[in-house]
């Protein structure tokens, strides 16, 4: 069974790579089809292990979602309590977005459960906002994580507090399933961040005929009794999964084109254009594309805030490593949140090949080693930190192997396979 791969430059990169679809934009436009009483269409919609756990979440709560050669057709409907327990796998989007939506129903109550790192990732807060609006809500352990219990007389509607620092999601979640409550909600929201994801849940909602009232990002007024309505929808290419292509190109030098880039949705890792520019790669915006090019030789360093794009740090993490002075990133401590503790696994994977890394609460520092030493990295079974880790081994002489194959179905399959497309050899074990 393949579980390491190591990564090693076969020459300067080149060619192309069809990015693929957006994982944030497929939760979201499945699950609000699903929720619209009718027939909608979701175009090119991304097949991972994560969105597959909504589309089935969505099934058990009585949507029908049906591959097609157009893409996913989805017949809508009211939600209901699931037959049995919904396993949510990896996907800490699912589980979050599926809780408030299964706590709607009046009879019946639903079990979200999933697999060891979602059953350890924080949902209290959505559980506290929940019931301050009515829902029946709580934690099977008492421990403030899955298993989840939800259900059982719906959502009354009314006034929500909700810390934001922890996870954008919990906002998206009870802006998804308030429009269906019995009365009106206001949510309020104490430090918001990754507000870029925020602003893609209200565009879907908006194309779905839900109307949100909002006064910046932290207070929104959602009207009740409101109703999904079917609508057709294309799902953009992921920056985020583009940011980690962007990066190999900028690491090794050479020119690389990224299909299918547009920028009329909003995506919190399309900050990686700027990030790029400012640490001295040269980018081009074309109509549907992205071209990047670098000579491989050293980035500039700086300081740079991630509170909207916690998900650049691993990739900001790997290009530190080629820059002449080192590179600050702050504001990411929800980024511990994560499928695994992101700063301290890269504190410690980083460092066994030579990195200096200030640690801190909210982020790192990250020096680049005088010389790299040769080591086996652990990508702790999280796709990002996987795909991190493998371009830190373009710059380290021969490579060295990452543990975490598997983790790659979960956000991008196809990773390896575009890595050896633009010129990487790619060597499994």
């Amino acid at each position: 069974m393949v579980t390491r791969a190591t990564l090693v430059p076969r020459g300067p990169l080149g060619g192309s790579v069809r990015v693929p679809p957006s994982k944030s934009y497929t939760h979201r436009s499945v699950l609000m089809a699903s929720l619209s009483p009718g027939e909608s269409l979701v175009e090119n919609p991304l097949h991972s292990r994560d969105t597959i756990a909504t589309f089935e979440a969505c099934r058990a709560m009585g949507a029908e979602v049906t591959d097609s050669e157009s893409g996913l057709v989805i017949a809508g409907t009211e939600p209901r309590a699931a037959a049995k327990e919904v396993n949510v796998e990896n996907s800490g989007t699912t589980l979050r977005f599926m809780t408030s939506v299964f706590a709607l129903p009046l009879r019946g109550r639903t079990v979200l459960t999933g697999d060891a790192s979602v059953r350890q990732r924080p949902m209290q807060g959505l559980l506290d906002a929940l019931v301050q609006l009515g829902a029946v809500a709580s934690s099977a352990a008492g421990n403030g994580c899955a298993p989840i219990v939800v259900g059982e007389g719906g959502m009354r509607g009314g006034q929500a507090r909700l810390r934001g620092d922890v996870s954008s999601q919990f906002v998206s979640s009870i802006l998804i399933s308030a429009p269906l409550a019995r009365e009106d909600s206001h949510l309020t929201v104490i430090d918001p961040v990754s507000r870029p994801y925020i602003d893609a849940t209200l565009k879907l909602s908006e194309l779905h005929g839900i109307h949100i009232e909002r006064d910046g990002y932290g207070s929104f007024g959602i009207h009740a009794a409101q109703q999904y309505r079917p609508a057709d929808f294309v799902v953009p290419a992921d920056f985020s999964s583009a940011a980690f292509v962007m990066a190999a190109a900028a690491l090794a030098g050479g020119k690389i084109e990224l299909l299918g880039l547009g920028g009329e949705l909003p995506q919190a890792d399309s900050a990686i254009l700027k990030i790029l520019g400012d640490l001295g790669v040269r980018v081009e915006r074309r109509s549907d594309s992205v071209v990047v090019s670098a000579h491989g030789d050293s980035l500039k360093g700086g300081s740079f805030y991630l509170g909207d794009s916690p998900d650049l740090l691993p990739v900001l993490a790997a290009l530190a490593l080629r820059c002449e002075e080192p590179l600050a990133i702050d504001g990411v401590a929800h980024a511990r949140l994560k499928e695994t503790d992101r700063v301290s696994v890269l504190t410690k994977e980083l460092s066994k090949i030579g990195a200096r890394i200030e640690e801190r609460p909210d982020g790192m520092t990250i020096t680049r080693p005088r010389e790299f030493t040769r080591s086996h990295l652990d990508a702790h079974d999280d796709h990002r930190m996987f795909m991190a880790l493998t371009l830190a081994s373009l710059i380290v002489p021969g490579g060295v192997p990452v543990i975490g194959v598997k983790s790659l179905d979960v956000s991008y399959p196809g990773f390896l396979s575009d890595m050896e497309q633009i010129g990487i050899g790619v060597a499994l074990d």
